[in-house]
């Protein structure tokens, strides 16, 4: 069974997988590093990540919508959710740990109502286009590498484009800078006569978005379907994979790597037939992250004002 695993075209399909398990969680995980880097501890992340999928497939599904409309309105509907954890945390100065958990359960809640709503008995099973593969001319035609990287759904190309992109936005410009500083020591921003609460709300808002964009490459860019609660977790790994890439995103970028070849290890030794049990191979990805969680608590570079809602 072992020989079978590593036949080449296995390896191949494993790694494309890998490519296309990243790609959700990724995006999610920029949003969320983006928005505590400002301050701002949203756990909300998974009911972000359901209500773009769900968004995303009902727009497809409802309109025949061109993929940039569909795509649009999963990251608004992302931003209304994260708006209102900004909301709630900044605003209101409610506890954040709190706030995150009633938002998954409220979109838990509100995407299955919709859901159940929206299609009527008589539809089985709807179903929606699926993007295609966007082969990138001449490098997708390098042997193996070529299918791995330059094969894949441009949510992905736009997921890895991002990493350099909000480093640099993160770590070159004066609106990223202001952001960080927003999760260090928020007074600083504020003695120099910026607007804590509205920096806070752009950032929880495109990380919201970002998320939504996560969501809809589970149904848009993948399934074609959506099945209640299928973020699966992700939102929650996203979480995880902020904190082992210790709020860097060259280093988020790897985690997700990481975990991701993980998880399409265990679906491809599923389908193969390997003889073990596939309960723990499901729960590799998450004993991974608790791992890498213990072994980086020591060497943590989270905001320091990470949670802490900011009052003059």
């Amino acid at each position: 069974m072992l020989n079978e695993i590593l036949q080449a075209t296995v390896i191949i399909s494993m790694l494309s997988g890998m490519m296309r398990v990243a790609t959700p969680i990724l995006l999610a995980a920029l949003g969320e590093l983006i928005t505590e880097r400002a301050g701002i501890l949203n756990l909300g992340v998974e009911g972000i990540v359901l209500t773009g999928a769900f968004v995303g497939f009902l727009v497809a599904f409802k309109t025949g919508s061109s993929i940039p409309v569909v795509l649009l309105a999963a990251m608004i509907a992302g931003g209304c959710m994260s708006l209102i954890m900004v909301f709630m945390a900044a605003t209101l100065k409610v506890d954040q740990i709190v706030t995150g958990l009633a938002l998954n359960l409220l979109a838990s809640g509100i995407t299955f109502y919709w859901f159940r709503v929206s299609f009527s008995t008589d539809v089985n099973i709807p179903t929606i286009s699926t993007l295609k593969s966007l082969e990138i001319p001449l490098l997708s035609k390098i042997p193996v590498l070529g299918e791995v990287f330059f094969s894949q759904s441009l949510l992905t190309y736009i997921a890895f484009a991002l990493v350099p992109v909000i480093w640099f936005f993160l770590n070159r410009t004066k609106y990223g800078l202001e952001i960080r500083i927003l999760g260090e020591n928020p007074k600083a921003i504020d003695i120099k006569g910026i607007n804590v609460t509205q920096r806070q709300y752009m950032a929880a808002i495109f990380g919201g978005m970002l998320g939504g964009l996560g969501g809809a490459s589970l149904t848009v860019a993948s399934a074609g379907i959506f099945l209640p609660d299928m973020s699966a977790g992700r939102g929650w790994l996203a979480i995880v994979v902020v904190i082992a890439g210790n709020w860097r995103p060259f280093r988020i970028m790897l985690a997700t790597l990481v975990f991701s070849f993980l998880d399409a290890f265990q679906l491809q030794a599923q389908s193969l037939g390997v003889e073990f049990p596939f309960q723990i191979l499901l729960a590799l990805p998450y004993i991974l992250a608790i791992g890498f969680m213990v072994a980086t608590r020591a060497r943590s570079e989270a905001p320091r004002h990470l949670g802490r809602p900011y009052s003059r």
